[in-house]
């Protein structure tokens, strides 16, 4: 197969190219306006109760539940003509929107006097919107049409997501300019080549303007989160680089060996292109997982990271390898005289330098090592005991921005969670009853207060309780419970941020079983398939948990207990996101058995040719060590951008992925394999007698190889 793949390249590598180029300019013309198709994020699952009585309300009013909020600074008391004036104008251009459906003050019959603050100075008017507009650009018009009318500002769930997407837009384009620079200029640190160095970043490009033009044609058939870009950009970027340096390093070490031409290409493809495809495969099936779950921003994030994963496997493993045959020995050009030799020496990698030294050493004293880097792992995830979570709401904005600042108003200067009650939906005709529910309702523990009742369709009822605690509180998601509990003579659903919430949690705790069924399944699957031991893909699984709960821990000290809010630029929550280790554990779990792919491979192709099991491991860390740890820095970078985002979940996915990735190279990597492959020894390879058969049937082994050579210190 990968012989082939190197002769196709080789002789189709200028169509190749030319195929690439415009496909590039193709992709960046029509899926540049990708962010403009994409949703916001959303974290319901339709199935829900509180969805479900949230659809019923919008069928029944033909409003979209979402809200603007107009906070209005008054000029005079509110009660007074002029107070009334003020905020009747603000209503007044609320309604004149045609996406503006019904506009609520504290003087219409459905307000109330709590919707003025407590000192007076302050009043907020509710727009909602009609369904089925665009509400990004309803949101824009309104700040158009409100821009002149002083002491207004516009907040409430609407705004707050509209602002979310701007700021997700503007996001991207920053890391991206921060990371290019600095992606190039450490590719050259270790290629020690102009031309080398500019492959990996042009690789990760290409990869992210088709994923792109992908991500525009899913649209089409899927409602998909904005929020996806993000990890579209960062993962695209990280792992294309990753494949096009395990492919141009060992294109380089070929060429060292035999010269510029078809063979280098040939045997290049048949080992780190088989490692690529493999690592592909597995991060594609990690991201995979979060399909099961029916929250937009889920599954938008798994449709992303899958499409990504594939197409920067498919550029590094067909495009990239035409750039090479094009190039042949031109690919070390533009190299300073200085680093030339540099670059020369690193394509014939030293048989046994510090990497294979460091692997001897681990594996004299294996027992010791293993169970302190394992101890040091645990004890960083030590925090995550303690994890809180809550969901997005317009606090995860910076300061800054309007609807945080509306939001924070609302909260401290009136009646807190006026905007977010617990909402119950009443089917019944017996307005008695309604009116009965409602007053028991009232002395449940955690109802601030009870609005009046509405009829929003027949024998449909609104009844709002105001709670006493903020919506995402673990006190209000408690009085969600009584609320659902307390006896009704009536259908009835309960719905509201804080209802929502709780579903939510409840809908992820349900799926998340079969999500990492599927991920351990296919992990193991695809592992096996590359080495033919059942040993070893188990034990992945173990490191890659051990990874996680260390990053995971990390977050936990960084974001939920407030540690670093300068330097990182946000504003604790003291909470993660809910969704965030979902996302986190499928990204960070495929990438490190991406790394471990990348180990195992040149581990089984030393055995393969004879070396014993001990030197294996040492010649195999010592070939992939420095190229680990370039593409994990490499990939620190690429994600780490997205830590100077403004939105803090996508600084946690970014710090998250950035330290799994850290802590994946370095402790586990360099100490924890080795150690584990030398107390197992021969047993890392074992797999019952048909599975072994099972496996040299599917020929997914490496292409016959010379025999390996003896290790000494001279360089090869």
């Amino acid at each position: 197969m990968f012989d082939r793949l190197a002769g196709f390249a080789g002789r189709r590598a200028r169509r190749i190219v030319i195929a690439a180029v415009v496909l590039a300019v193709v992709a960046g013309a029509i899926g540049s306006g990708v962010a403009k198709r994409l949703g916001p994020y959303s974290a319901k699952d339709p199935a829900s109760e509180s969805i479900k009585a949230t659809n019923r309300l919008t069928k029944a009013t033909g409003l979209d539940q979402e809200q603007v909020v107009a906070l209005v600074r008054l000029r005079a008391p509110a009660g007074s003509p002029q107070g009334r004036a003020q905020i009747a104008q603000v209503a007044r251009k609320l309604t004149s929107d045609r996406a503006i459906g019904r506009v609520v003050t504290p003087f219409t019959p459905s307000g109330s006097a709590r919707m003025i603050s407590r000192d007076g100075r302050l009043a907020f008017a509710t727009a909602y919107l009609k369904n089925s507009v665009d509400a990004p650009k309803a949101v824009d018009r309104l700040k158009r049409l409100l821009a002149h009318t002083p002491d207004v500002r516009l907040g409430g769930s609407a705004a707050a997501s509209r602002a979310a997407n701007r700021i997700v837009s503007e996001d991207l384009k920053r890391a991206e300019l921060l990371a290019f620079p600095l992606l190039f200029l450490l590719a050259l640190w270790f290629f020690r080549s102009l031309v080398s160095a500019a492959l990996p970043p042009l690789v990760g490009g290409l990869a992210i303007v088709i994923s792109f033009l992908t991500l525009r044609g899913v649209s089409e058939v899927m409602h998909l989160s904005v929020f996806a870009l993000n990890l579209v950009t960062g993962l695209g970027l990280g792992l294309a680089i990753d494949y096009s340096l395990f492919i141009v390093s060992r294109y380089r070490e070929e060429m060292a060996k035999a010269g510029p031409g078809r063979a280098a290409l040939a045997a290049t493809l048949r080992t780190a292109g088989r490692t690529v495809l493999f690592s592909s495969l597995t991060v594609a099936a990690a991201l995979a997982s979060l399909l099961v779950f029916p929250q937009r921003f889920l599954y938008s994030m798994g449709v992303g990271g899958t499409i990504v994963a594939l197409i920067a496997a498919a550029v590094a493993l067909l495009v990239l390898p035409a750039i090479l045959a094009l190039l042949g020995e031109r690919v070390n050009a533009l190299a300073p005289k200085r680093l030339h030799r540099a670059a020369d020496a690193d394509a014939r990698p030293a048989a046994a330098g510090a990497w294979y030294r460091l692997s001897r050493f681990v594996m004299r004293r294996p027992g010791r090592i293993a169970i302190v880097t394992a101890a040091i792992m645990l004890t960083l995830g030590l925090p995550f005991l303690g994890a809180k979570f809550t969901t997005v709401d317009a606090t995860v904005l910076p300061r800054a921005e309007q609807a945080h600042r509306v939001d924070e108003a609302l909260q401290t200067r009136f009646t807190p969670n006026l905007t977010s009650p617990v909402t119950v939906v009443a089917r019944t005709r017996d307005a008695g009853a309604v009116r009965a529910f409602a007053q028991r309702l009232q002395r449940v523990r955690g109802v601030r207060a009870v609005n009046p009742l509405q009829p929003v369709g027949p024998g449909l009822w609104r009844i709002d309780a105001v709670p006493a605690s903020r919506a995402l509180s673990g006190a209000s998601q408690r009085l969600v419970h009584r609320i659902r509990a307390l006896h009704a003579p009536f259908a009835r659903g309960v719905t509201g941020q804080s209802a929502n919430f709780v579903d939510q949690k409840t809908s992820l705790a349900s799926h998340m079983p079969v999500a990492l069924g599927l991920l351990a399944i296919t992990t193991l699957l695809i592992l096996f398939a590359m080495t033919g031991s059942v040993v070893l893909p188990i034990k992945a699984l173990v490191m890659n948990a051990l990874t996680l709960s260390a990053a995971f821990g990390v977050l936990v000290f960084i974001f939920q207990d407030g540690r670093l809010e300068g330097l990182l630029g946000y504003s604790s929550q003291g909470a993660l996101d809910s969704s965030q280790p979902l996302v986190l554990f499928a990204v960070a779990f495929g990438l490190s058995t991406d790394y471990g792919v990348f180990l195992l491979s040149r581990i089984k192709e030393a055995r393969d040719r004879g070396a014993s099991d001990s030197e294996a491991v040492a010649i195999g860390l010592e070939r992939t060590g420095r190229i680990v740890t370039a593409a994990a820095l490499l990939f620190c970078v690429a994600i780490g951008a997205f830590a100077t985002s403004r939105i803090v979940f996508i600084k946690e996915l970014g710090v998250g992925t950035a330290a799994a990735v850290a802590i994946d190279a370095t402790l586990v990597r360099a100490l924890l394999v080795p150690s584990l492959m030398e107390l197992l020894g021969r047993a890392n390879w074992w797999a019952p007698r048909p599975l072994r058969r099972l496996h040299a049937r599917l020929g997914l082994r490496e292409g016959d190889a010379p025999p390996a050579v003896a290790v000494s210190g001279s360089r090869a």
